[in-house]
């Protein structure tokens, strides 16, 4: 009899296992060079010829370290759900670790006398002193190489809390790399590399890594084909939110004051950070700046949009059943939380008014222009937040303790699985929810009823009820744990302008990959608490799992 073919135990010098995972992350290095290099084309096209070679620098190391991997470990053997993990957390840090090099490079590739070329005309910002001479453009904080990887986890993640003080004074290469990381970043970086460089018959190896970036559901039996109809779809509203949010812009009063061409800057950089739910901004106090209803109004259903799982979108685009849209429980939930997250934060603005400041208001008729301004940004800040987005049009800070308290829950449960968002995700609260329901009320059934309980169209007997209400549980006991781990360490670092209530949003915001800020993150922040942030939003983007699997491949290897 003929014997199976036995998969070689170590491939260059490196065991199996190891090799899979080099071989997977230095496919993602790759796919992170190519969009280095579209962004040197962005430079060439704006004239900024020192981020240009900053930029090339960085595509190439990045690409030699990729393809070497890629190419030594070319017949290792194809990822299984242990690999995905590892490949996921190890890939999304590397990716990160690689993405902070265009930062870093060109904060020192370009002289002062051009970086005073990049702060707009009139502009009297605060000198930045960090790792070398003063400059007025916020392209000088990225000389610290802490700054430029924090700048960089935050944009893959989506996460949106930055660096920089004054994004207008950062040259235009850097805001679109700003804006493209999170834009590739929001659907996922192994999707992106999934989608170009998956090999003939690597069907199972592809669901593994796809799978490993908190991704379950497919929309196409081929999760190749899933993929690349997910960017199809994202595509296509990426376009639409540029052309809705450019008409809002230059009608507005601020877009009156805009040429054409800053325009359409602006509106590409925060379609693509809004649908993607990331909340980088090229204005000086994200939407805010505007101060514009219209703006906001356009904005609500682009974050929205990328808080809709993908199938769901599918089912309305390709399959016009847009029962979806309340048929699918995590979307009917998003809807309803929405709305009900509103009203009490409406409420809380309201009884708090006096007391708070929310910024720049615009006047309404017969309405008291501190009440209208209050209920205006609950309603914008609640769907960022839940969302994800981070986009901010009030100077949260300065809200009472039960707003801050509010919006971090919002930024805790997030969107739906299988979107762009961060969180604990809807489904999983959902889940724990009436796991908790479930375990109460089988206390007063006799031992030996049949239980089940329906799911989203699911009925779930009791062991398979168990067995989801567990996993749901303990990935959200973990991410509680570590908010709060991580708010008393960064309540004793931040200074006594800040108290517990700012701590425990600056975390909910990190961890949950959202962006907004009551004040605490800067430049100026503790170091401890900047690197302790760059993990938090590593690990909120991959949902604990993959990291703590990680951690242990790392102490103990792959094996069982």
């Amino acid at each position: 009899m003929g014997s199976v073919a036995r998969q070689p135990d170590r491939f260059g010098g490196f065991p199996a296992d190891l090799a899979t995972v080099l071989r997977d992350v230095g496919s993602l290095l790759l796919i992170e060079a190519l969009v280095m290099t579209v962004t040197v084309g962005v430079a060439l096209l704006a004239g900024e010829f020192y981020p240009a070679l900053a930029f090339l620098l960085a595509a190439g190391v990045t690409a030699g370290v990729g393809s070497l991997a890629r190419r030594t470990f070319a017949d290792a053997p194809a990822p299984v759900m242990k690999h995905g993990m590892v490949i996921a957390a190890g890939g999304w840090f590397t990716v990160a670790l690689f993405g902070a090099l265009p930062f870093f490079l060109t904060a020192h590739l370009t002289p002062l006398s051009t970086m005073a070329t990049y702060v707009p005309a009139g502009a009297a910002y605060d000198p930045v002193t960090v790792g070398g001479p003063a400059t007025q453009s916020s392209l000088g904080y990225f000389r610290s190489p802490l700054h430029a990887l924090f700048e960089s986890m935050s944009g893959w993640t989506g996460s949106g809390l930055t660096m920089a003080v004054h994004e207008p004074s950062l040259p235009r290469t850097i805001q679109w790399w700003r804006s493209v990381i999170q834009w590739v970043g929001g659907i996922g970086v192994i999707v992106l590399t999934v989608s170009i460089l998956a090999r003939p018959g690597s069907g199972s190896g592809s669901y593994a890594l796809y799978r490993s970036e908190a991704r379950e559901e497919r929309i196409h039996p081929s999760v190749v084909s899933t993929v690349r109809t997910i960017w199809k779809i994202f595509v296509g509203y990426t376009v639409l939110a540029i052309v809705l949010f450019f008409l809002a812009l230059h009608f507005s009063e601020y877009g009156s004051t805009l040429t054409l061409g800053e325009q359409a800057w602006q509106s590409l950089n925060h379609a693509m950070t809004g649908l993607s739910t990331g909340g980088f901004s090229v204005t000086d106090n994200s939407i805010g700046t505007y101060n514009a209803p219209l703006i906001e109004g356009v904005l609500l259903p682009v974050m929205t949009l990328g808080a809709i799982a993908f199938p769901v979108h599918y089912g309305v685009l390709h399959d016009r059943d847009y029962r979806k849209l309340f048929g699918d429980l995590q979307t009917r939930w998003l809807f309803v939380l929405l709305g009900l997250g509103t009203l009490i934060l409406v409420a809380q603005n309201l009884l708090t008014a006096p007391t708070s400041d929310y910024g720049a208001s615009v006047a309404v008729p017969y309405v008291d222009r501190l009440a209208a301004d209050a209920t205006r940004d609950a309603v914008f800040q609640l769907v960022s937040a839940l969302t994800c987005t981070g986009f901010q049009s009030s100077p949260i800070g300065s809200w009472s303790d039960g707003g801050k308290l509010i919006i971090s829950v919002a930024m805790v449960i997030g969107g739906a699985a299988g979107s762009t968002v961060g969180g604990i995700k809807i489904i999983r609260a959902y889940t724990v929810a009436r796991g908790i329901r479930w375990q109460f009320s089988r206390v007063f059934l006799p031992a030996s009823a049949v239980v089940s309980i329906d799911i989203d169209g699911r009925r779930l007997d009791r062991e398979e009820m168990e067995r989801e209400f567990s996993e749901a549980a303990i990935i959200s006991l973990l991410w509680v744990l570590l908010l709060a781990a991580s708010s008393l360490v960064l309540v004793n670092v931040a200074g006594a302008d800040f108290g517990y209530a700012d701590a425990l949003f600056e975390v909910a915001s990190a961890q949950g990959n959202v962006g907004l800020s009551s004040g605490i993150t800067g430049p100026s922040m503790h170091p401890l608490a900047e690197a302790m942030f760059v993990l938090n939003m590593w690990i909120g983007r991959l949902e604990i799992i993959p990291v703590l699997v990680f951690g242990r491949a790392l102490v103990k290897g792959l094996d069982p």
